[in-house]
């Protein structure tokens, strides 16, 4: 740290050292080490880069290597984490999505752009732009056979419990209409190649359907993904009334526990192992012949431990298929076992704690319920 006295040192270490400031104040990553000298928060060295894009509100230095003098010092003692939080974040929706530093940059920064420029959470009602439970507007959305983006208007509605989409602006009936409860939403800033990609996915005769958009203001991307959120939770809070609010947040949007490629081979395990995109989406397993396929090529149920499933390091002995990549793992279910290889190591041992968190975990009864799944295909 450079600069300034012992005294000034002395007790800046001794008010960064209290547990509240011992994760970032906007993403929750352990051991901070830069601060707000206007705000008084603790935050990581990724939350401080979004902080110094609003310098009107925020002025950020290192813990470390920034002088502080002992103004700046007594600030950061009277305040820190939690007195600002309590600010900051006294009224937010319950369901209105936190991130955490795993989240993309997009969903961080309005979140921190939200408590510290908006101010949208330190009154009581405040009329935000996804609560009122409808939202109109434009998406970019990529064509199911060409792969363009085209704008296409896009409604929302409480009062319907449907999320529809129309192809010209001045349509009267959509192209698609999803009911709220089957619709989950999810960041894909990498696989959509847009830094505001937001993969929408539903259930359509009980198989995934992926819809990939984006928009170019984050904020107002990012106020769609609450809107779904805000319309969600108040539609399942009338379908299950004696559900706690936590329960039914549990319930909202979810990010998937595990994607990127592996290769399989078919039932009969004699066939060549080909190169797909799999994704895991909680009890979901599905496969694609590419990351932006409107549907998968199959899926599977993922059970648990007590019903018969597991995951096994490896393949079989006596393995016949030709397969290039050599970090196997195996799914047993009841039903049969499912083969699959990964290029690295580390990937192979991703996807089997990816699979034993979900083994690991009793089945509700709405999974009881969704096991009717038609087993997985792989001989495409």
């Amino acid at each position: 740290m450079a600069g300034g006295n012992e005294r000034s040192m002395k007790a800046l270490k001794e008010v960064w050292r209290r547990a509240e400031n011992s994760l970032c104040a906007d993403c929750g990553k352990p051991d901070p080490d830069w601060a707000s000298s206007t705000l008084g928060v603790f935050i990581c060295l990724s939350c401080s880069g979004i902080h110094r894009n609003i310098p009107s509100i925020s002025k950020v230095k290192s813990l470390k290597m920034d002088h502080w003098d002992d103004a700046q010092v007594q600030f950061l003692a009277k305040h820190g984490n939690a007195v600002t939080k309590a600010t900051y974040e006294a009224h937010i929706p319950i369901y209105y999505y936190q991130p955490t530093y795993n989240d993309c940059q997009v969903l961080r920064e309005q979140w921190i752009r939200a408590k510290y420029e908006r101010k949208e959470f330190t009154e009581p009602g405040k009329q935000l732009p996804y609560s009122d439970g409808v939202k109109e507007g434009i998406l970019w959305k990529r064509g199911r056979d060409n792969g363009q983006f085209l704008p296409r208007k896009f409604l929302l509605s409480e009062r319907e419990g449907c999320l529809k989409y129309f192809t010209k602006q001045d349509a009267k009936e959509p192209k698609i209409n999803i009911k709220i409860d089957v619709i989950n939403a999810t960041f894909q800033p990498v696989k959509i190649g847009n830094p505001n990609g937001l993969q929408i996915t539903y259930l359509k005769d009980n198989k995934t359907r992926n819809i990939f958009v984006y928009h170019e203001s984050g904020k107002e991307v990012v106020d769609w993904f609450n809107a779904i959120r805000s319309v969600q939770f108040h539609y399942l809070k009338v379908a299950f009334p004696i559900a706690s609010d936590n329960e039914i947040k549990n319930r909202l949007t979810r990010n998937f526990l595990k994607e990127g490629y592996m290769e399989k081979t078919g039932p009969k395990q004699r066939e060549a192992f080909k190169k797909r995109w799999f994704t895991l989406d909680h009890r979901r397993l599905m496969y694609f012949k590419d990351p932006l396929d409107a549907f998968a090529k199959g899926e599977v149920f993922v059970g648990s431990r007590e019903n018969g499933y597991s995951v096994q390091k490896g393949l079989p002995s006596g393995t016949q298929g030709n397969f290039s990549w050599h970090y196997g793992l195996t799914i047993v279910t009841p039903d049969r076992e499912y083969l699959f290889t990964c290029e690295t190591e580390t990937d192979q041992l991703d996807w089997i704690t990816a699979f034993t968190s979900v083994i690991n975990q009793a089945m509700t009864p709405q999974e009881y319920a969704s096991r009717c799944l038609d087993p997985i295909s792989f001989l495409s």
